[in-house]
């Protein structure tokens, strides 16, 4: 917990990553408790402040394997989730977690339809539990879900009696993504100024927002920022960590000293774990973020790689990759053969291209190197015969 008493000491904005918890509530991903203490490991590895591990009252591996990642005394923070209640609490302090989440639904459509309750059983509740987590001297964020569609008087009510109880942040979760960035930087602004409480932004991804809503947040006060590797979590995801963490340190000029040379080994581990593959496209971390196919783009990069190349692929555990395709220009293709020991004339380059576009036309794809290859030898096969032809028909 070391890293994150540090942080707190200095003020810090503070990534609170939830991978084996909200991660995991992914629909159709499970971990096994090998692969939950590896992404641990890893995390920690890289600077993660806070790991959110799981829910210890659904007992059995998922207790036991949160009790097991308490033992390794890692530098960040271990947090279990909770309801509401104290039976929930109890079984996170029979893991020996230092934070506990605590959380219930903070919407007026989750009273009524979910709990079937009140609001002021939902405070009730809520600050009962606070209570019995703070008598254990347990670092405390309660979580209020659907706060983006809570009424703001009503929040700022809980997240006051939350932190009157012992509450040491509030979670504002963006429960079903419906937030946008300006939206949430009124809201987030106004819940600062109404309560002083700290807050950490939980965001989703339904409207393809959660990374802008929780850098948002940031830009309005809030310190903590929930996380997930890959941005796994429930329906289309959250916030994603490598993303956040990455605008952090180039956007907002913010460096929480992660390991981000890191991010490619965490994220593919991840991807292989939850079944969910990495997509081509995907920021900081998918295979094409540095694989340069336009003509225009790949001269760019080759004189200078800053001109297309916000950091280098080398930042993030990747490697640059120029492809040769439809869109590709001649100083590329005499850049890709220099790599076979060939060099190309601009002539040459200029009849090479020509045949590769034709064939990725045809094949509706980039090549791959031996496709490059067999052009090279069809051309220079054709170059030889060519004049041997024309002997023959002047005979």
């Amino acid at each position: 917990m070391q890293r994150f008493k540090q942080a707190l000491e200095e003020g810090l904005p503070m990534l609170v990553d939830t991978t084996l918890r909200d991660g995991e509530q992914t629909a159709g991903v499970v971990f096994s408790n090998r692969e939950k203490l590896r992404i641990a490991k890893m995390l920690n590895n890289l600077g993660v402040h806070q790991i959110e591990a799981g829910i210890p009252v659904m007992g059995g591996d998922e207790k036991d394997v949160i009790k097991q990642l308490v033992s390794y005394n890692l530098d960040s923070s271990i947090m279990a989730w909770n309801r509401a209640n104290i039976e929930d609490i109890k079984h996170s302090l029979d893991c020996g977690v230092d934070s506990v989440a605590i959380s219930i639904s903070t919407s007026d459509i989750h009273i009524a339809h979910k709990l079937r309750t009140s609001r002021e059983e939902v405070l009730a509740n809520m600050v009962r539990a606070v209570e019995f987590a703070a008598k254990h001297e347990l670092y405390i964020s309660v979580n209020a879900e659907d706060a983006s569609r809570s009424e703001m008087d009503f929040l700022v009510k809980f997240a006051r009696q939350a932190r009157d109880a012992g509450a040491d942040r509030l979670r504002f979760c963006d429960t079903i993504g419906v937030l946008d960035p300006f939206k949430t930087h009124e809201i987030i602004g106004e819940l600062i100024d109404q309560t002083g409480m700290e807050i950490e932004m939980h965001t989703h991804n339904d409207f393809g927002m959660a990374t802008a809503n929780a850098l948002a947040g940031l830009k309005a006060g809030a310190r903590f920022l929930g996380v997930t590797v890959n941005g796994l979590g429930e329906r289309a995801g959250n916030a994603a960590l490598e993303e956040i963490a990455m605008a952090l340190k180039h956007l907002f000029n913010v460096d929480l000293k992660v390991d981000t040379t890191d991010f490619y080994n965490l994220c593919e581990f991840v991807a292989r774990a939850s079944g969910r593959q990495i997509y081509p496209g995907k920021p900081i971390v998918g295979p094409n973020t540095f694989a340069h196919e336009s003509g225009i783009h790949a001269d760019g990069v080759l004189k200078h790689p800053s001109t297309y190349e916000v950091f280098s692929p080398e930042d993030v555990g990747l490697e640059r990759q120029i492809v040769i395709g439809k869109h590709s220009g001649s100083k590329a293709i005499k850049m890709k053969f220099v790599e076979y020991g060939i060099d190309l004339s601009n002539e040459e380059a200029a009849d090479i291209l020509e045949a590769v576009r034709n064939v990725t036309v045809d094949l509706k794809r980039t090549l791959f190197d031996k496709e490059l290859m067999y052009i090279y030898e069809d051309y220079l096969y054709e170059k030889v015969k060519v004049p041997s032809t024309g002997d023959r028909d002047n005979e």
